[in-house]
């Protein structure tokens, strides 16, 4: 899949909201240190990802073959075991550790890529005020 068509560039990037739908964010594709990544911006904040979450979040949900919580944190509150944020940042992903790339803007990886995923059809998002879920298509 050719990403930064679909996902955008700096110049068009993606628009979307964060799964209650009460903040909208962009996403885009850009190069760092050679290596395409995500880059995710929430008004003045800017959040790198490792653009190989996409598969290996969808991979992971569709083993796990059911909804799984979101469970959004900052990189220095700890996640909830068993939630997508406890994955994106756990030893035992395939990264081995944060998909996160910009140092104390690591987390939130809970809130800005299911909505991502969804657009891209990989994923259901629940859209509620708040315990959202997700799980593969």
């Amino acid at each position: 899949m050719n990403y930064r068509e679909t996902i955008g560039t700096k110049e068009k990037p993606l628009k979307l909201k964060t799964p209650p739908l009460s903040s909208e964010y962009t996403m885009h594709v850009d190069e760092k240190d050679g290596r395409d990544i995500l880059v995710c911006t929430v008004g003045k904040t800017v959040l790198h990802y490792d653009i190989r979450c996409i598969k290996d979040l969808h991979d992971m949900l569709q083993k796990h073959g059911d909804w799984m919580l979101l469970g959004s944190k900052d990189e220095k509150v700890q996640a909830k075991e068993g939630t997508v944020e406890f994955w994106g940042r756990s030893g035992d992903n395939p990264v081995g550790g944060w998909y996160g790339l910009k140092k104390n803007y690591r987390g939130r990886f809970g809130m800005y890529i299911p909505p991502l995923m969804e657009h891209l059809g990989l994923a259901e998002v629940e859209h509620n005020k708040r315990n959202n879920r997700m799980r593969a298509s």
